[in-house]
């Protein structure tokens, strides 16, 4: 029951859901994520700068705690967490991530190895020359709108009067809703070239474009390897640019060579450089190549510098395409450039990024010489009322003194009115009721000290307002033609870029794909490893000699085979798992090794191994299978040469388990025990073959509910034995009977 005076409103949820999202969608939209293509900055970057500002954090002051920063942008403006205010505040600060950095940080701002930059507490920072003069300048010329804050209690601005393309120059990323940004950063003087040639051609194409602006410049160097792919990704917006980063061959003595990396990747910086070196040294493990001895990051404050030693004799180019094919040495970029344009997210391309800047600098100039016009205005009326205030000032001076009070005075001046005015003659009465001062000059002929009347002074305020003519004729000039408006931007941004604009660092050329010839490595002698908890590794044979002992006490299997052999991994589960010798790591008998789920589709938690056979010892011959349920059959080892990671090995009926698999002979026996200590030895031949899908045949016969225990396959003259009961039963010795009997009872 609603109580009284309260209406029940009802609407369907799946509305109110819909609204909500949708609601919630545009604020990360606008208000958070995504950059607004004018300045280039997102709401809290924008915000961070503008109260610097306002603190008077300039480039030419001493340094403030960020936390003072992140404490009073948080408290004024951005009413979010304090990470991520000062997260923004150390990416503006971050040389190697920002194509012009906007803040100048002092203290750790981290490193371009994915150091995470100091507590706020202990950083400080202040504005870069460049942000204030291009970033910050004539806010107080009424350039932009300002907005009330959170509270309503502080105007922010909207928008701030960034003369130079920001999203060009510095880039952008963010995740929004439903759509992400990600802008490559540019060199400041070819985006400034590039705007001042739109300014002459509004015309100007894409191709056109890129022969001023040829690409990203990235902080971190690197070379742009698909020159011809960029007219295209500039034209819509969108795209992959691929980058390599800049490799020299060094000669080492000995004759040897290295490998040392000067620059890298844009996207390698951070966490990915230790991804790197773990990828060269996965290489290596792997035996990809031989040829790398050693790698080493000498990176410091003067640059990267990532060395990686060859061998005598290495093919060091054959390397250099390796490392791009393999690792992110050679990576891509993508390219979305989206942004907020007239309130809403727009993909452009260059020259419609450079269009809604272009036309932005105008509305900034428009406003700017507006507000300046208006200001001479407001001195050319006063500069004039006070030279003609000096050609009657006798008169004035007769009015003020013969004035009651000072409004009296004024309205003599501003409308001629003498009444209750003591004057020295009729004359100047009727003088006096002549003036007609604006309100304006009024105020300012009555403030103005005397030392204003010495001639000197005089003489002043007529340049002055000389000079105040000179300005206005400017500004309407500017304001009165878009042709002057443009010269003056363009010189203006020509100021710009001869004092900020620093050389490219990125080089644009097309580059061949990496091809990388691998060297066929010589097969030899090795031997598998693998301990109970399923690790596995590789050691030279000669190595397993000498340890033979420890080796066959402490591993599961022990398979002698090649390098260059694939093994196979059977499992209770009936299934096969193919892995390559060469993916198995090679190292010290006493290394750990590395679980088999790593370099094959085993999975210890569904499955276990019960046999590993080379595949190439196996080619030709027959494997015998023995399941729980005491279904057996032979299988020719071909059908398990195969490209697959994992097939069927056979096939097992509901409840059923492999309990062997191994490689058998015509001469060779199996002899099978069940649960109830029943043995049953047959002859191999004796075991009908059959393809890999089929179940089989069964081998002995079992009581209800009984199954297998274990299975052996004995070869030659072989005599293992099995404890049961306080005895030892040796398995050859026991009679050769038919398959799908009960066997003999020990």
């Amino acid at each position: 029951m609603a109580a009284a005076g309260e209406q029940i409103l009802h609407t369907e949820y799946s509305e109110i859901m819909q609204k909500s999202y949708i609601d919630y969608a545009m604020s990360v939209i606008i208000a958070r994520a995504l950059p607004d293509v004018r300045d280039g900055l997102k709401p809290v970057q924008r915000r961070t700068l503008y109260d610097m500002y306002e603190l008077g954090i300039r480039y030419d002051r001493p340094y403030r705690k960020c936390a003072r920063i992140v404490g009073d942008t948080m408290g004024k403006y951005h009413p979010h967490g304090d990470s991520s205010i000062y997260g923004a505040l150390v990416v503006m600060a971050q040389e190697f991530k920002y194509g012009m950095p906007l803040v100048d940080g002092h203290g750790n701002f981290g490193s371009i190895e994915g150091d995470g930059a100091a507590a706020m507490r202990y950083t400080e920072a202040r504005l870069q020359k460049i942000t204030q003069e291009a970033y910050l300048a004539d806010l107080d010329k009424n350039v932009v709108d300002f907005i009330p804050n959170f509270d309503a209690t502080e105007k922010e601005p909207s928008v701030l009067p960034v003369r130079v393309p920001n999203i060009l120059v510095n880039g952008a990323e963010g995740i929004a809703v439903g759509m992400a940004t990600s802008i490559p950063p540019h060199n400041l003087g070819e985006v400034i070239d590039g705007m001042i040639a739109f300014m002459k051609n509004p015309d100007i194409t894409t191709e056109e474009m890129l022969d001023i602006i040829p690409g990203p410049d990235f902080p971190t160097g690197g070379i742009v390897i698909n020159r011809d792919e960029l007219p295209a990704i500039y034209e819509s917006g969108n795209g992959k640019i691929r980058l390599r980063g800049r490799v020299e061959i060094e000669p080492v003595k000995g004759g040897k060579e290295r490998i040392v990396i000067t620059e890298i990747p844009y996207t390698m910086i951070g966490a990915n450089i230790g991804k790197f070196l773990n990828d060269v040294y996965s290489l290596v493990e792997t035996k990809k190549t031989t040829d790398i001895t050693d790698i080493s990051n000498q990176s410091s404050k003067e640059g990267i510098r990532i060395v990686i030693e060859l061998k005598k004799g290495a093919d060091a180019e054959n390397i250099c395409n390796l490392l791009y094919k393999k690792t992110r040495l050679e990576d891509t970029f993508g390219v979305n450039m989206l942004a907020v344009a007239d309130g809403r997210p727009e993909t452009m391309g260059i020259v419609n990024i450079i269009r809604h800047n272009v036309r932005f600098q105008f509305e900034l100039a428009t406003r700017k010489y507006t507000t300046l016009l208006n200001k001479e205005r407001e001195k050319q009326e006063i500069q004039e009322g006070l030279i003609r205030a000096c050609d009657v000032i006798d008169l004035i001076i007769e009015i003020l003194r013969g004035s009651k009070n000072v409004k009296q005075a004024k309205a003599c001046l501003v409308d001629g009115v003498t009444d209750g005015i003591k004057f020295k003659s009729k004359l100047s009465q009727k003088t006096a009721s002549l003036l007609r001062f604006t309100e304006r000059q009024a105020t300012a002929i009555l403030e103005m000290r005397l030392y204003k009347l010495i001639g000197l002074e005089i003489e002043a305020l007529i340049r002055e307002h000389e000079e105040t003519m000179k300005n206005i004729g400017f500004y309407e000039k500017v304001l009165g033609s878009r042709a002057e408006m443009a010269k003056v931007l363009m010189r203006e941004l020509k100021a710009l870029k001869q004092e900020f604009a620093v050389p490219r660092k990125t080089v644009i050329e097309n580059a061949a794909e990496a091809v990388y010839e691998e060297k066929k490595q010589d097969a030899v002698p090795a031997v598998l490893l693998m301990d109970r908890f399923g690790y596995v590794k590789s050691v030279d044979e000669s190595v397993y000699e000498r340890n033979r002992e420890a080796a066959d006490a402490e591993s599961r299997f022990v398979v002698s085979c090649m390098s260059d052999d694939r093994l196979c991994l059977f499992t209770d589960a009936g299934r096969m798992h193919l892995v390559k010798m060469e993916d198995v790591p090679a190292g010290k008998f006493r290394d750990r090794g590395i679980p088999a789920d790593n370099i094959c589709n085993y999975s210890s938690d569904t499955e276990n191994v019960i046999s590993v056979l080379p595949l190439a010892g196996i080619r030709g011959k027959s494997i015998l299978f023995v399941t729980k349920s005491s279904m057996i059959k032979r299988v020719d080892g071909a059908e398990f040469d195969v490209a697959k990671r994992t097939t069927a090995a056979t096939k097992l009926a509901d409840g059923d388990s492999l309990i062997c698999a191994g490689e058998a002979a015509d001469d060779d026996t199996l002899v099978m025990r069940s649960e109830k200590n029943y043995f049953l030895r047959v002859a191999v031949a004796e075991i009908p073959e059959k393809k890999k899908g089929a179940i089989g045949v069964r081998g002995m016969r079992l009581s209800a509910g009984e199954s297998l225990e274990a299975a052996w396959i004995l070869r030659g003259d072989e005599s293992p034995s099995v404890s049961l009961n306080g005895k030892e039963v040796v398995l050859n010795r026991l009679h050769i009977g038919n398959r799908d009997t009960r066997g003999v009872k020990r």
